[in-house]
């Protein structure tokens, strides 16, 4: 009953909303806002972006706004948490504070819980293959979430099938290799995609991101962080998944498949919502 596409953030936002308690489209409307008030502030490609001139030394942290401070201290959690691997002042070679891992999966999670207060009941967001969902496209029905296969632009990889969820993908698409392990400066290998599911986008992007890092480790990491699901393609084509994807895993294209109980050894975006 309301759908939007809007550029913004570096990529392709859209928002699609199925059912509603009253009329959304001002709810959507002020959920675009908030889309562009994100980019604002957060941009590494803007040298006015408050993240920019933080970096650069112009802005005092005291004196950014509150969301900067928020997504900075949660930043520090997950780097804590992934003993390093998610890193925004190491992740990019020229040593610049860089959020974006973060910051878009954020923003979604931020602005569906904006249309949600506005009674929304029914809707998905994907920025950039990165989505949020809540409630049912249609009675009885899941949101179907195809995951695109890195190694065939024409195909899916896998499909889940799942409600008010969060899915984040990274991986070898059109950007190539552009994932390093902060920790040791080198480009990530062992992996050529990594899904995660769970119910903040934004921590679900920082955990897609530090896995594919991580390498043949980063899937394992995952599975053992509460709430939160994996699905991995390796080098080999190998798919794997673990316990919390495979209930909601409607099907795969694979070469061999293994457990994650096992050891595990933008024109286009990288999901699409159905």
């Amino acid at each position: 009953m309301a759908a939007r596409v809007e550029r913004v953030m570096g990529t392709v936002v859209s928002i699609d909303v199925r059912s509603a308690d009253g009329p959304i489209d001002a709810a959507v409307e002020r959920a675009v806002a908030w889309f562009h008030a994100v980019d604002a502030r957060f941009s590494t490609f803007r040298d006015d972006s408050e993240i920019r001139r933080l970096d650069r030394g112009e802005l005092p942290l005291d004196d950014c706004h509150p969301d900067v401070r928020h997504v900075l201290r949660t930043c520090e959690d997950l780097r804590q948490a992934s003993n390093g691997v998610f890193d925004v002042r190491r992740h990019r070679p020229d040593g610049g504070l860089d959020p974006s891992g973060f910051v878009k999966g954020w923003a979604v999670d931020e602005a569906a819980d904006l249309l949600a207060a506005a009674g929304a009941t029914a809707f998905s967001i994907n920025a950039g293959g990165d989505a949020v969902v809540r409630g049912e496209p249609e009675p009885g029905m899941p949101w179907r979430v195809g995951i695109r296969h890195p190694g065939d632009r024409g195909a899916l990889a896998a499909v889940l099938e799942i409600r008010d969820n969060a899915v984040a993908t990274s991986g070898h698409y059109e950007r190539g290799s552009h994932i390093r392990d902060p920790r040791t400066g080198a480009g990530a290998s062992g992996l050529v995609s990594v899904t995660v599911l769970g119910p903040h986008l934004g921590t679900a992007d920082a955990y897609a991101t530090a896995a594919f890092a991580m390498g043949g480790q980063g899937p394992g990491w995952v599975a053992r962080q509460e709430g939160f699901g994996v699905l991995a393609i390796d080098e080999a084509g190998l798919v794997t998944w673990s316990d919390l994807v495979g209930g909601v895993l409607a099907g795969a294209t694979t070469v061999s498949e293994r457990r994650a109980g096992a050891p595990f050894s933008d024109a286009l975006q990288n999901t699409t919502v159905w």
